[in-house]
């Protein structure tokens, strides 16, 4: 049997945030992970919220979360004088679960203070291994992405140009690697000229030829974003594309760089590069396996163990057992019929991507506990009729694990009092239409532990400290 004040289940920047921030509470704690998570496939940037649900840009985020706080509260106001006004006790019945199906945004939920002293925390967190910033008004800023298209976001790594009005280069040179396929410069400077930003600037591509390496028995059509960085371990080959950066392009301009460069130790190598090429970069994600979205789970990973957790990584939790309102133990597929026992879980498997959510053509279910989902039928309303939606998003990916203000989810209707959810797999928001899955991860999985912590739930640890 295995004891632990807080286990959290999942291991991408939802669950990592949370087993970091419980374990610097001084809980004892457990992340079982099941392997790569999407962090993998991440820009390494934290989105917080771009645009509304309504689909109204955002350039302040905090304020648009103030608005969606305003927003909600009208929304409870009409709900309540609806329910006032039902003259039969059946209509009522049926107003109210027509009102029980309206999902709270998760923004809502922690609150526009909440939210922001959670990406404050993840910064500081964060500060030593990944220096991540933003802009000094705490707007957002734009991000040039690899499609050449601009993306709000909020907080960005250290050789991310942060777009807002005016950009101050000579020139826009984008790099590219001969005979490397996970990156399209021609798409990337096409779409950056459409851009009225930067329409009076030259934009050119570059492409660098890096030397063969003997005994290396792959084509370079073949390697992927960790071949490359493997490759400019290399003494002559880091020479030789120093070398080309620095003909190729001049100290005013705009380099545009895809994430090839550093693994594990990715920060420090790409200040050498810019030491050495005396050069302004803006780093770019490749398909994945993504360098910049690998660079955060790897920092997350040491913060955790170092802050002395336990992560049980390969594992992954395929049930558990309630008595009453509580989670009691869950079960694994490594440990068996040994369960991992603790005070409150939190949540974070994710939403479809990574199975945390999973759709059958009659519904929408979580797969682990089978928690109560919020969804909407019939299955024809799940999608809008534009595939990309520039208005609204689709209404299946609202879908989720519905749950309370303090994140606690449902089972068959029944409210789990030391069970919480965060990240991907919560219902009431889209994160890609919003552009606000970062914040959402970062700012539930904070708000879930400070749940935790309130309520002094982890009374062991605390009798332990005492004696």
């Amino acid at each position: 049997m295995m004891n632990y004040d807080i286990a959290v289940i999942g291991g991408g920047i939802a669950g990592y945030c949370a087993a970091i921030r419980s374990q610097q509470a001084g809980r004892k704690t457990v992340l079982i992970s099941q392997g790569q998570s999407a962090l993998h496939f991440s820009s390494g940037s934290i989105d917080v919220l771009g645009r509304l649900p309504t689909g109204e840009p955002v350039v302040d985020p905090f304020a648009a979360i103030s608005q969606l706080e305003s927003a909600q509260l009208e929304n409870d106001e009409l709900a309540s004088a609806v329910l006032q006004e039902a003259a039969l006790p059946e209509e009522a019945d049926s107003r109210q679960q027509t009102i029980r199906q309206t999902v709270q945004h998760p923004y809502v939920k922690v609150g526009r203070t909440g939210v922001k002293q959670s990406l404050l925390w993840f910064k500081e967190m964060l500060a030593a291994e990944v220096a991540l910033s933003h802009q000094p008004d705490h707007a957002n800023h734009w991000r040039i992405t690899p499609f050449g298209t601009l993306k709000a976001t909020w907080l960005s790594q250290p050789h991310v140009y942060q777009h807002r009005t005016n950009a101050p280069f000579r020139e826009i040179v984008i790099i590219a690697l001969a005979g490397y396929r996970d990156f399209q410069p021609q798409i990337l400077k096409d779409n950056l000229a459409r851009i009225a930003d930067f329409s009076g600037l030259p934009i050119r591509i570059a492409t660098i030829h890096l030397p063969s390496v003997e005994h290396d028995q792959r084509h370079p059509c073949e390697r992927r974003s960790l071949d490359i960085a493997h490759l400019l371990q290399q003494a002559p080959i880091w020479s030789a594309f120093c070398e080309q950066l620095t003909e190729m392009t001049q100290s005013d301009d705009l380099v545009i760089l895809p994430a090839v460069v550093g693994h594990g130790d990715g920060m420090a190598i790409l200040d050498r590069l810019q030491q050495e090429t005396q050069r302004h970069f803006h780093e770019v994600p490749t398909m994945p396996p993504s360098l910049m979205g690998m660079r955060l789970e790897a920092a997350l990973h040491r913060i955790f163990i170092q802050a002395g957790g336990v992560h049980l990584k390969g594992d992954q939790v395929l049930g558990g057992h309630f008595e009453g309102h509580r989670l009691t133990e869950v079960y694994t597929r490594n440990l068996t019929d040994i369960p991992v026992r603790a005070e409150h879980y939190i949540m974070a498997t994710g939403s479809y991507f990574s199975q945390g959510l999973q759709a059958s053509r009659q519904a929408i279910k979580e797969p682990v506990f089978g928690l109560d989902v919020a969804q909407i039928t019939p299955r024809t309303q799940w999608g809008g009729h534009d595939f990309v939606a520039q208005h609204q998003p689709h209404p299946f990916m609202t879908f989720g694990v519905s749950t309370n203000d303090q994140l606690h989810p449902s089972y068959c209707g029944e409210t789990i009092t030391n069970l919480y959810c965060c990240g991907a797999m919560l219902a009431g928001y889209d994160p890609v239409f919003e552009g606000s899955g970062g914040g959402v991860a970062i700012a539930t999985a904070y708000h879930a532990v400070e749940q935790c912590i309130t309520d002094n739930v982890c009374p062991a640890t605390c009798q332990e400290a005492l004696s």
